[in-house]
């Protein structure tokens, strides 16, 4: 194998801590023919690759690839796999494949003729994942991963293991964190930095600016063919729904303020919304998954909207994108008729210590979910035990 790739595979190893594994890492069918990992931008997903490289290069011979790196500007994809299949290669991992142009009609030729060899892919946006999946379909599942839970972020940042709950746990109030009497400072924390993982080597704000940057004027402009000008439009419209989430858009409204016609903003939002800028809750099945009518926008989750918001950021706010953020993982959540969110049958009104129980009055089975409190009772639960469910 070329001296510069391995070089470049070694050092990434040497830097990988592998103490602490994000909850995608059960999930994956490592064994896989070929397997893609998608995510938003820095959500940990080259970590979670070079973990299970480093846990199991003594098991098989395993190789690891960045896309971006500079033998790709004189070798293939192809090229590659092929010296590591004739060296006796069994599984090979590509990172930030939609650097690479082209990628997916090569990781068909690559499935199609070594099929002796496993394949896994990862992709920071999953704008230009999406637009090449059609040649891979049928022959690759893929994985879509977002940042850490509240549940994570206390076992990668504070040492404290959590199990998962599901949600019929959480309300029947059996949500707790071990050896923890007060869990709404460490919570107060998560909702400002730690929803990605890169927030424990500092600069947080700083690094979140930049995810942000690389998301509205590189990887959405380039997937939806924009001028750069078109993408100046689209970092304001996410500062216009910064100010305003979460809102019902009014794309009459919108359009004017940004300057576009209203027939494109639909595109816009699901380009947002695909990249992990924003959440688009709907009134049928919830998330990317969702086709329903789009109810309210939110930004994608709490880092985003302080970092965005700043001092004036809405506490009410704050806690409607927390929950919704936290429970489109595992759930199907949608839009309730009349309260916050209905998941399953079940309604939740999202509010503050004082939320009274007007909104749910005329559910068939409803709850407040209360911010500010430490422990829930009947059918009011706190806020932060729905961050413990993945």
């Amino acid at each position: 194998m070329d001296i510069s790739i391995t070089t470049y595979m070694e050092r990434q190893l040497q830097q990988t801590d592998t103490a602490f594994h994000r909850y995608m890492y059960t999930k994956i069918n490592w064994e896989s023919r070929m397997f893609g990992l998608v995510g938003p931008r820095g959500v940990g997903k080259s970590t979670m690759i070079l973990q299970y490289i480093k846990e199991h290069r003594n098991d098989r011979n395993i190789f690891y690839a960045s896309a971006d790196h500079i033998y790709f500007s004189s070798h293939t994809l192809v090229d590659l796999v092929d010296e590591f299949s004739k060296e006796g290669g069994e599984q090979i991992f590509i990172d930030k494949i939609h650097k690479y142009e082209n990628w997916s009609r090569e990781l068909k030729q690559i499935y199609d003729s070594y099929p002796d060899l496993k394949v896994g892919f990862t992709g920071s946006s999953v704008l230009d994942i999406y637009k090449g999946y059609a040649d891979l379909s049928r022959r690759a599942p893929i994985f879509m991963m977002q940042g850490l839970s509240f549940r994570e972020y206390l076992n990668m940042f504070h040492q404290i293991g959590v199990q998962v709950y599901s949600l019929n746990e959480i309300l029947e109030h059996k949500a707790n964190i071990p050896d923890v009497s007060h869990p709404l400072p460490l919570f107060q924390e998560y909702l400002k930095h730690g929803y990605y993982p890169f927030a424990i080597e500092g600069d947080f704000d700083l690094k979140l600016r930049q995810v942000i940057n690389q998301t509205m004027e590189v990887d959405i402009p380039i997937f939806a063919n924009m001028n750069v000008s078109t993408g100046r439009k689209l970092k304001k419209l996410l500062a216009v729904i910064s100010q305003s989430a979460p809102f019902k858009p009014v794309m009459d409204t919108i359009a004017t303020i940004i300057g576009v016609s209203r027939n494109v903003l639909p595109d816009y939002f699901l380009y947002m919304e695909q990249a992990g800028m924003i959440g688009q809750l709907r009134d049928t099945t919830g998330g990317i998954r969702g086709v329903g009518k789009v109810e309210k926008v939110y930004l994608d989750n709490t880092n985003l909207a302080y970092l965005l918001g700043g001092e004036a950021t809405e506490i009410g706010n704050i806690r409607e994108t927390f929950f919704y953020n936290q429970l489109r993982v595992t759930t199907d959540i949608i839009n309730s008729r009349i309260s916050d969110f209905e998941i399953d049958g079940k309604t939740f009104e999202v509010g503050g210590k004082k939320k009274g129980k007007k909104q749910i009055s005329d559910a068939e089975e409803g709850y407040i979910v209360k911010d500010n409190i430490e422990f829930g009772s009947g059918n009011i639960i706190p806020l932060w035990a729905f961050g413990l469910m993945y």
